[in-house]
């Protein structure tokens, strides 16, 4: 392997307990409704603001983007937790001299954000949100974008992720896939496409890649 691509929500960060604060908060406030976890996790696949357009009633979409992401802000220092054994694992790959992406479907906007607060921006080499590309996972574009960034080949890649969405866009990028469940909270319990690995904790990745 040459390259490692992953996922960011519940793979590299416990982020998903302030998406799904900012969500409900919006849905809230603006349609006087009621989300589950279990709504918002299958609403993924566009950005936050595609999220927004595409499932909000309220005609005032522009602004209730606008305070998804102070909701998103304001509570991310309480919600998400700075990981040392994240941040460890990141710096050995880069020590090791591995390089790194993220294909997320997140925003531009909140990634940045999140990777700044966390301060893991100098991990990556390559960044690919859900504004980068016109088809969200499971469409392979992102990891196809991200590897072409890299510039190596297929054969040289690992994608990773906790959600069905990223082994079956690693899968149709035809990249080894790895699932992971090595974060608090994920957005599959189980992979409805079966990931070439898969993990529950870092040292078990470190042992099979001999990473020291």
């Amino acid at each position: 392997m040459k390259a490692f691509i992953f996922d960011f929500d519940g793979t590299i960060a416990d982020t998903l307990p302030v998406c799904f604060y900012a969500f409900q908060s919006v849905f809230k406030e603006y349609d006087q409704k009621d989300v589950t976890e279990k709504d918002i996790i299958h609403m993924f696949g566009p950005s936050e603001t595609g999220i927004i357009r595409e499932n909000l009633t309220h005609p005032n979409t522009d602004e209730a983007i606008e305070r998804y992401y102070l909701h998103y802000e304001e509570k991310h220092d309480e919600l998400v937790h700075n990981n040392k054994q994240m941040h460890d694992f990141l710096s050995l790959l880069k020590e090791d001299g591995y390089l790194l992406g993220i294909v997320t479907g997140k925003a531009k906007r909140s990634l940045d954000l999140s990777l700044e607060k966390l301060s893991m921006n100098k991990y990556f080499d390559v960044y690919i949100s859900g504004d980068d590309v016109n088809l969200p996972k499971p469409h392979p574009e992102g990891v196809l974008k991200a590897i072409e960034m890299l510039g190596v080949s297929k054969d040289d890649v690992a994608f990773i992720g906790d959600s069905d969405a990223d082994i079956s866009a690693g899968k149709a990028a035809e990249v080894v896939t790895i699932g992971v469940h090595w974060l608090p909270t994920v957005q599959s319990s189980t992979f409805k496409d079966k990931p070439d690995h898969y993990m529950k904790d870092i040292p078990t990745f470190k042992q099979l890649f001999k990473i020291n």
